[in-house]
């Protein structure tokens, strides 16, 4: 993943999302708070990354372990198999990850195989 930016989402002047600090908003859910960023990206095909909207597995799912998030919306309308870019929404019910996740803004984020196991690095 490279070209990681964050995406100001038109669904977040909804007066339900509340802006808790620039490109973080939280949510009320059932009966707990849940933080939301979003963000775009390119991904690197040859990386054996996804292309053109569609999305891999990894390394989004090593970044979702790491920064103990999950994806809340995929972002369809602008997310299509002609955008070069994917966007997608973060959510954790703990701020603080959420501020971890965009430590990765502006980085180059990947796998790479280190033996046996496969690293998630960021650069």
């Amino acid at each position: 993943m490279k070209q990681i930016e964050s995406y100001q989402a038109k669904k977040y002047t909804d007066p339900v999302y509340q802006l808790v600090q620039e490109g973080i908003y939280s949510i009320q859910e059932d009966d707990e708070i849940v933080y939301l960023t979003s963000l775009s990206f390119i991904q690197e095909p040859e990386f054996e990354e996804g292309e053109k909207g569609l999305v891999s597995q990894y390394p989004l799912e090593d970044i979702l372990d790491k920064f103990y998030c999950y994806i809340n919306d995929f972002y369809p309308d602008i997310s299509h198999q002609d955008s070069e870019k994917a966007y997608l929404e973060f959510a954790s019910p703990d701020l603080e990850d959420i501020k971890q996740l965009r430590s990765i803004i502006g980085k180059h984020v990947y796998n790479k195989v280190e033996g046996d196991t496969v690293a998630l690095i960021i650069e």
